[in-house]
């Protein structure tokens, strides 16, 4: 059994991951193709995670490559999670993870529907029948908010409280349930942001304005295999469990989607990983780097078996409910965390000592990270212990 050392799956993850500088790119579709997918439940993180595996390009190129080339598309996938995936990945996810998806959140709402009891007759139907009609406005109009199509579907403003015995639960419409259930069926997409690139206020476009005959259909099985056989390039070597997590599947289908690959078991300090079985040549270490990741980067989140990259960082950088805030990278670990006040100023604070070759490497990213930002101004949506501490 081949031993791979966390020495070099930090040095893989430098390269795999394009954060050492000689790996780094402009190109956005390419970066993210490097990750399978970036996290975009916080709109910025999209935009960060790319400029810190950039050397020039700007906010505007990942607009670019989102709304006007549209090589990338935003869906929800893997554990009801938001990404930005690119455009030929897009089917794999849709039978791997977003068809389930889509007859869990149909059932869940038809429920909420049936128990307000405002609908006669058959609840899956109607909701049907609201979410073709959706569809129909949408086509017609090209791009709209949900504001403006529940204005053209009048059954959109239905009121249903989903939870009436809870003191905290109010009616709201069922605008945003149809949207989310015509979005992770594929039907439709999310546009742009009204506002910038920060904003997780979107118009709605159906997905013929992306993919002109629709996603294309392929057999489960097949897509969830091919999603960790990318997985695996990107993120491996690792434990059987990290993909589960990361996947959020059944170990079964796990299993499953690993007997029509070849893969290799490997030691990881003592522990079992999986790999490749033709990605088994050694990484040679690149040259020393330093990066500053926003909150939710898919680098920090690609495990759930953390500690060879964080450390004991853990009870500073990851809220309550297991999201990460801003990090500091120095040769493939967290070393650190970072935040924008509101000021615009990158504050960081180093949680070991790294000597002063990385303090001024990690310092001239802090000031490539504030340039990228601009004007914009943004606060994660998940709040970290060190991130309040720094912008109090």
């Amino acid at each position: 059994m081949r031993s791979i050392d966390a020495a070099e799956r930090r040095a893989r993850l430098g390269v795999r991951h394009r954060l050492a500088p000689s790996n780094r790119t402009d190109d956005v579709a390419e970066i993210v193709r490097s990750l399978v997918v970036l996290h975009a439940t916080d709109p910025a993180t999209v935009y960060l995670s790319v400029g810190a595996r950039s050397h020039a390009a700007e906010p505007a190129h990942v607009e670019k490559a989102l709304y006007d080339d549209r090589t990338l598309l935003r869906m929800l996938a893997m554990r009801r999670t938001m990404f930005v995936a690119p455009i030929g990945l897009v089917p794999v996810l849709q039978a791997s993870c977003a068809d389930a998806l889509a007859h869990k959140q149909r059932r869940t709402y038809g429920r909420f529907i049936e128990q307000a009891g405002v609908v006669d007759g058959d609840v899956r139907t109607w909701l049907a029948e609201v979410e073709d009609a959706t569809h129909k406005a949408l086509l017609a109009r090209g791009a709209a908010t949900g504001a403006q199509l529940s204005k053209d579907v009048p059954l959109l403003r239905t009121q249903v409280n989903p939870a009436p015995d809870k003191a905290y639960s109010r009616p709201t419409s069922i605008t945003t349930w149809v949207l989310v259930i015509l979005g992770v069926e594929g039907r439709i997409v999310r546009g742009r942001p009204n506002g910038s690139w920060t904003s997780s206020q979107y118009t709605w476009a159906p997905v013929e304005s992306w993919l002109p005959q629709g996603v294309a259909s392929i057999p489960a099985d097949e897509a969830r295999a091919e999603l960790v056989r990318q997985w695996l390039y990107a993120f491996g070597p690792a434990p059987i469990a990290d993909i589960k997590w990361w996947t959020g599947w059944t170990l079964g289908e796990v299993r499953k989607a690993l007997a029509q690959l070849d893969v290799v078991e490997v030691d990881l300090d003592g522990g079992t990983g999986l790999l490749l079985a033709d990605d088994q040549d050694p990484t040679p270490e690149p040259e020393p780097w330093a990066a500053l990741l926003p909150a939710l980067d898919p680098t920090s989140m690609g495990w759930q078996s953390r500690d060879w990259y964080l450390g004991p960082h853990a009870p500073n950088l990851f809220d309550r409910n297991g999201n990460v805030g801003p990090t500091i990278w120095w040769n493939g670990r967290i070393v650190g965390g970072w935040a924008q006040r509101k000021d615009g100023e990158i504050a960081y604070r180093l949680l070991e000592d790294v000597g002063s070759d990385a303090e001024t490497m990690i310092a001239a990213e802090a000031a490539r990270t504030s340039e990228w930002f601009g004007e914009v101004r943004a606060i994660p949506r998940f709040r970290t212990p060190l991130e309040r501490e720094l912008t109090a």
